[in-house]
């Protein structure tokens, strides 16, 4: 497909970019309807709803099928093996690094001084706390599902990736004889694309529904009261991926952290239309694959990813923890601190971004550890719908990060073809959201080379 060249481009490049600019006006006109009518914005929160609903549906397929086409293509389970082995390292440092930084500056800002908890408050906790309760055998054995098939409709992300591996690795033990099914899967993985770009064309109607009724329910009031906070998180949140992550890619890879975020802009405005990172991570798939990172590096990061290496959950529960025992009176001691964060990090795996996951462990986390905390929930429920927003963006940043860096490391980075996308010299193809002018299935010679690290 010619579409995605400079010189005939054109008319495909102009289209979706219309659909992009239509999604930041539908954000503005949500935010001028909440203010203006709140009741009436409050009840277009379906149209928002029914968006983020309508891309969970393609998450699994797009997992499974990029999975399994990247694990079954390789001829060694250690490549496999090695890449996922790093990238479990690595997300559990930048989750340490994220907690410390989110518990520096929580100290630091005493955000919670003075605020008093009403019961209608208090009961909101309370709500909140009943939905983030689990412990970790729970979230372990959540994740083998009921059989095969339930895998790909759970809606759980770890499930659908478990049965993706088992099959990719069966695939590789059949050889040459299961290249007949890799090409059958790379023909459904790129149906699942076509459906995911014309589902896309509905963005503009859902950021609108899902800006107005947050306007609408919470007010120009609640953004004022508790500006310390949620200023205080976004400025946290920048610092960690402009300083800590961006020098990270920088020293380790050559890559400029500026031009990777600028080539995935489109997606960070879906993000903050919809405050769901999920609705962005089929397109971080098919946009990491296209900016040279191979199919196994990206099948296993990314979803990966998306359960493990929440970094700015992370950041959020350290502020928030410390910010209710501030408000409450009764500040955590640094023990307290690092024995209820710890629990935290671990209980947040799996909460991929959904809006409400956040302030469910936190409220979750709070009830296991200091349950007289947990009213204090209710103090940041007018505001948690933003500093969801931050909490995505800063996922998705760190996991885009996190894919370009472990494939450089396992030699599984086209770094000539990275430099040319970010340059713009190759676009991505927002038509099919696959290179056309590739197979969608790898020949396996080709994937079994190696290609050696930038």
């Amino acid at each position: 497909m010619s579409t995605q060249t400079s010189t005939n481009g054109g008319k495909v490049q102009n289209r979706t970019h219309y659909l992009y600019l239509a999604v930041i006006v539908a954000v503005a006109a949500g935010i001028a309807v909440g203010i203006a009518f709140p009741d009436f914005a409050v009840e277009l929160k379906p149209l928002g709803t029914g968006f983020v609903a309508l891309i969970r549906m393609m998450i699994q397929p797009v997992i499974f099928c990029t999975i399994v086409i990247g694990v079954g293509s390789v001829a060694s389970a250690a490549r496999v093996g090695k890449v996922g082995g790093l990238a479990l390292v690595y997300f559990v440092t930048m989750s340490t690094f994220a907690l410390a930084i989110g518990m520096v500056v929580g100290n630091l800002l005493h955000a919670g001084s003075n605020l008093e908890l009403t019961k209608e408050l208090a009961g909101a906790g309370q709500e909140q706390a009943k939905e983030g309760h689990g412990s970790t055998t729970d979230f372990l054995l959540g994740i083998i599902p009921d059989s095969m098939l339930s895998a790909l409709t759970s809606g759980e992300v770890l499930q659908t990736l478990l049965v993706a591996l088992l099959v990719g690795f069966a695939l590789q033990q059949m050889g040459r004889g299961a290249e007949p099914i890799l090409r059958g899967i790379g023909h459904i993985q790129k149906v699942v694309f076509r459906v995911l770009a014309m589902i896309m064309w509905a963005a503009p109607v859902g950021a609108f529904g899902a800006m107005a009724a947050v306007v609408g329910a919470t007010g120009v009031d609640a953004l004022k009261s508790l500006a310390v906070l949620m200023v205080g998180f976004y400025i946290t949140c920048a610092l960690f991926v402009f300083l800590v992550l961006g020098t990270l890619l920088k020293v380790a890879s050559g890559v400029n952290v500026f031009s990777l975020l600028k080539y995935l802009g489109r997606e960070f405005l879906l993000i903050v239309s919809t405050s769901s990172s999920e609705s962005a991570l089929p397109r971080l798939i098919a946009k990491m694959e296209h900016a040279g990172v191979d199919k196994p590096t990206v099948g296993v990061v990314v979803p990966t990813g998306y359960s493990f290496n929440l970094d700015g959950t992370a950041i959020y529960l350290t502020m928030a923890s410390l910010f209710i025992a501030q408000a409450l009176g009764d500040p955590l001691s640094i023990g307290e601190q690092i024995s209820l964060l710890v629990f935290m990090m671990i209980a947040s795996k799996g909460a991929a971004g959904v809006t409400g996951a956040g302030m469910a462990t936190l409220a979750g986390g709070l009830s296991s550890h200091r349950p007289e905390l947990v009213d204090g929930v209710g103090l940041i429920v007018g505001i948690d719908r933003f500093m969801s927003e931050a909490r995505a963006v800063t996922n998705f940043a760190g996991n885009a990060i996190a894919t370009v860096l472990i494939g450089h490391w396992t030699g599984g980075l086209d770094r000539a073809q990275l430099d040319r996308v970010l340059a713009g010299d190759d676009p991505f193809d927002e038509t099919t959201m696959l290179d056309d002018h590739e197979p969608a299935t790898p020949a396996s010679p080709s994937l079994d080379k190696q290609p050696q690290p930038a």
